[in-house]
């Protein structure tokens, strides 16, 4: 299916010429019949010769539609410009050019219509329009001269169409799903039904959706699928279609609201933009109307210079950097012009200066945002969420080789913030390391909040970049051994004590005596000189090989008793040691009172 919408000045035969291709009436409301004008979108479908589908959208052309307008362009990739021959470019055809300018749309026809009255104006009208559309997309349209009338060109209306449609790019049907909603309403027996354009992504039965609304996101189920009255299983971009929601009322949703897939679109109400087109932000006023899709959000202008702005939204809408937005007085009919979205996560504007700075910012990114530039703003971010933003095809993208940016796990990192990130680290653990001695390094939190990481992913990388490693949870320099300091000869006595006599070891009285408490010791067994058993017994780290040496010399079974006889040591040595040889698979406890040598 292609979606094609209709534009143009009030009472220019844009319906007309819709209800003369399809057969069918596009204007829904008894109101519309009654006075002839078109108030709300209308929609109606065809079949071409080539057997291409056509989804029109009938837009409203009277300027007190505006908005409405705007909600039936905003998702439409193609456009047909309607003037009449008999009155040429008017009022309305200038709003509706302006929106086609701001909404950047490129894809379309100019079609003349009412030729039955005015025939001999038809060349005239169409230099004029031509004239009038040379600064937008539609400048080199194909132009149809038809009469829904007398029903005269209308053949060539379709021929031109479906022209024109062969060059469409098609959508990928595995993009992310993205649906702005222009309808919805209860259907007795179904439930709640919400309708719209599908230009990004796959719907089908059963999908579980997030709906963004005016008030928090909700999750809600696909329970059917329509398009054009006919019920599927599924259906991709490009396509209007009616989806049956479970789990919400039609009362709860809006226009402008957006079915999304879940955790697939940021959310923001603050964005950066640039002006493509209309007058200068600088002349703006601070109080505006943001249509994005098919939503109208009232915003907040906050000028940076004549191109480049902040927006402050009064809700959250789903937009990503590229997206065009259109602009226009809160209260009069008017366009201001069109943006483009540049950062849907801007930074703060706290200090002096960050106007300015962010304004140049900006001005280098492309429109479409740029992966590697944000990667160099933020210092790293995960590629989950450059994925998220449209910046990379996939979240397993790899940085450009030339961009001076390192992938680090599920990361992007700018090299020089790597860099600057490992050398704080350093210095860090260097200064714990000079201020405590005894101090086995940095733990790996203390690190992450030394150095503000936005993940606790990139600390592996960064150590790595540092030249530190990681032992038992703490960072320290490679092949540092744990000084005691004051401690030193103290903790020499023990050894030379434990040297003479592997299993004598000091009491806790004789340790504090010597100034060895838990730190000190902990540094030492760190250091592989001591070796700490239950109960606070201290003994040399070769301590458990000499006691299986004498353990092998004992008839198998053996006591308690009898090993603490072999090694000529207490109960308070015995029992820790035999239980660290149990520990160790070195001997093996048999029942209450014996053990013997593990095999």
């Amino acid at each position: 299916m292609y979606v094609v919408a209709t534009s143009g000045h009030v009472d220019h035969g844009k319906s007309t010429l819709v209800r003369a291709l399809t057969g069918m009436e596009p204007d829904r409301w008894a109101e519309e019949k009654r006075r002839g004008l078109t108030i709300d979108l209308g929609f109606a479908w065809v079949d071409l010769a080539s057997g291409k589908n056509v989804a029109f959208v009938d837009v409203p052309g009277h300027e007190r539609f505006l908005g409405n307008m705007l909600a039936g362009l905003g998702p439409a990739p193609v456009v047909c410009f309607v003037v009449a021959a008999d009155e040429g470019w008017q009022a309305q055809s200038s709003d509706h050019r302006d929106a086609l300018a701001a909404l950047g749309i490129e894809r379309g026809l100019i079609v003349l219509t009412k030729t039955d009255r005015a025939p001999e104006r038809v060349e005239a009208v169409t230099e004029q329009v031509r004239g009038e559309l040379a600064g937008t997309g539609l400048r080199d349209a194909p132009v149809v001269a038809v009469s829904a009338q007398n029903g005269t060109g209308l053949g060539e209306f379709r021929s031109a169409l479906d022209s024109l449609l062969d060059g469409l790019p098609l959508p990928d049907p595995a993009d992310r799903l993205r649906l702005w909603v222009d309808r919805a309403f209860s259907v007795s027996g179904a439930g709640t039904v919400v309708t719209g354009t599908l230009t990004s992504g796959t719907v089908r039965v059963g999908d579980r959706l997030l709906l963004l609304g005016q008030g928090r996101g909700r999750s809600v189920t696909v329970r059917s699928l329509q398009s054009h009255n006919s019920s599927v299983e599924s259906i991709g971009p490009t396509n209007r279609v009616a989806i049956n929601l479970r789990g919400i009322s039609a009362e709860d949703i809006h226009r402008g609201d957006a079915l999304l897939a879940p955790n697939a679109w940021p959310t923001t109400d603050e964005l950066d933009v640039r002006r493509m087109s209309g007058i200068s932000f600088e002349d703006a006023p601070a109080e505006i109307m943001v249509h994005a899709g098919s939503s109208s959000v009232p915003a907040r202008l906050r000028p940076f210079d004549d191109d480049h702005a902040r927006v402050q939204l009064s809700r959250e809408l789903a937009l990503i950097p590229g997206d065009r937005l259109v602009m226009r007085y809160p209260e009069a009919r008017v366009l201001l012009g069109g943006a483009r979205v540049l950062d849907v996560d801007p930074a703060g504007l706290t200090r002096r200066g960050d106007s300015a700075l962010q304004a140049a910012w900006l001005a280098g990114l492309p429109d479409t945002g740029d992966a590697v530039a944000e990667t160099k703003r933020r210092g790293a971010v995960r590629v989950a969420r450059l994925h998220q933003l449209g910046l990379v095809a996939t979240d397993t993208a790899e940085p450009p080789a030339d961009a001076n940016i390192l992938r680090a796990g599920q990361w992007w990192i700018h090299r020089p913030v790597l860099i600057s990130w490992a050398g704080q680290l350093r210095t860090a653990v260097e200064r714990l390391h000079e201020r405590d001695p005894l101090s086995p390094g940095l733990t790996r939190g203390a690190a992450i909040g030394e150095l503000s990481l936005p993940g606790p992913e990139l600390l592996s990388a960064i150590i790595k970049q540092a030249q530190l490693e990681e032992r038992d949870g703490s960072i320290t320099v490679p092949g540092r051994a744990a000084g005691l300091g004051a401690a030193e000869k103290s903790l020499t006595t023990v050894e030379a004590q434990l040297t003479k006599n592997p299993f004598a070891a000091p009491e806790a009285y004789e340790l504090d005596d010597l100034g060895l408490g838990p730190r000190e010791l902990a540094a030492a067994e760190r250091a592989g000189r001591l070796l700490r058993l239950e109960g606070g017994v201290v003994v040399l780290p070769n301590a458990p090989a000499l006691a299986m040496r004498e353990l092998a010399r004992l008839e198998q079974p053996f006591t308690t008793s009898q090993a603490r006889q072999a090694w000529g040591t207490t109960r308070r040595v015995a029992i820790p040691l035999l239980e660290h040889l149990d520990a160790r698979g070195w001997t093996r406890r048999l029942d209450g009172s014996k053990r013997e040598i593990a095999r």
